[in-house]
């Protein structure tokens, strides 16, 4: 059993600020020179990918629940007849 929820848009985000926080050290040391507005682009394309990721996560597990769901009740109704019936 799972113990927490997974969140691959939140992977994403992580991965994508990981790498600009790479880009920009590897800058800041001299290892690549890259002008300044090239992290713009990749930081707000990032979080365009992450959104979107998390979008299409959200659909598929709400699809896959909305199915759970109606295999649930899909089945005979419960007897009133036992110890907990409504009088």
């Amino acid at each position: 059993m799972l113990r927490h929820e997974i969140r691959p848009g939140r992977a994403v985000a992580g991965i994508v600020m990981l790498a600009l926080a790479g880009a920009y050290t590897a800058d800041a040391a001299g290892a690549w020179a890259v002008p300044w507005v090239f992290f713009f682009p990749v930081f707000f394309g990032g979080l365009w990918l992450a959104a979107t990721v998390t979008w299409v996560s959200y659909r598929l597990r709400r699809r896959r629940d909305v199915r759970k769901a109606s295999a649930e009740n899909s089945a005979a109704p419960a007897s009133s007849s036992g110890s907990q019936a409504m009088r």
